[in-house]
């Protein structure tokens, strides 16, 4: 008698890419890269100069057409949408260029983010000016203790402050994963820390779902359970942060980076 066995049921991952590449000229920036990350999960990608980490986001944000591959989030394929289709289906990002408006107030940046995924246009036109969100965005600002600032304009805030008002902009529509573009770039160490507490609190109160693209690697070993590493277009290792940090070939891309 033949005997079935019933396997569980393998969750969708938020975000799968499949066999992605990208070249430029004669450059092949990406080469075949492949990889899940599941609900909740905060993962690091690392790599030299040149590994191919900007172009490889790029490719997953719409911002650049890949030569080959495929991007699913959530199981749906995402190939072809720009960055404002992604956002929609629950994709949220930070830039390495701070997105920020200067002249607005970090109440009015944070209203302004969320302000394109609540309601119809009729409702934007003639309803209340901040869609009802304001007392949504008060609760993210106060999340990202921001609240003593919340009427300051976004330009008057320290460098370290605008960036974690970038990253309460990109949770505002309560995506399920969120891209971070060197959120650690520029930032001092105390706010380093501050924002640092955050994004663990917010994946760990909401489940949100990290992808985070970083060169400061203290900041990624203490952040991500979890670690990629391209070198030369390629993922060269893959695991836990204690298992990177002593790969050999992860070594050696660095130091001849």
């Amino acid at each position: 008698m033949t005997m079935h066995v019933q396997t569980a049921p393998t969750a969708t991952p938020v975000l799968s890419v499949r066999n992605l590449s990208k070249s430029f000229g004669g450059i092949k920036a990406v080469q075949d890269v492949s990889f899940d990350v599941q609900a909740g999960e905060i993962l690091g990608l690392i790599g030299p100069n040149g590994s191919g980490k900007s172009p490889l986001f790029n490719c997953i944000l719409g911002q650049s057409k890949p030569d080959a591959g495929e991007v699913h989030v959530n199981g749906r394929s995402v190939a072809g949408k720009r960055a404002c289709d992604l956002n929609k289906l629950g994709v949220g990002r930070t830039f390495q260029m701070l997105q920020v408006f200067p002249q607005m107030s970090v109440l009015e940046n944070i209203i302004l983010a969320g302000q394109e995924h609540h309601g119809t246009m009729f409702s934007r036109l003639f309803g209340a000016p901040d869609a009802g969100l304001t007392g949504e965005a008060e609760k993210l600002i106060d999340f990202f203790r921001l609240g003593h600032l919340k009427d300051e304009l976004a330009g008057s805030l320290s460098y370290g402050q605008q960036k974690l008002l970038d990253a309460a902009m990109a949770f505002m529509a309560g995506p399920s994963l969120v891209l971070l573009d060197e959120p650690a770039g520029g930032v001092n160490l105390t706010m380093l820390e501050s924002l640092k507490e955050r994004l663990v609190a917010f994946n760990a109160e909401r489940g949100s779902t990290f992808v985070v693209i970083e060169h400061n690697m203290e900041f990624v070993m203490s952040l991500c359970t979890r670690i990629l590493v391209l070198a030369g277009g390629r993922i060269i290792a893959e695991g836990p942060p204690e298992a990177i940090r002593s790969n050999p070939e992860v070594i050696e891309a660095y130091l001849g980076g």
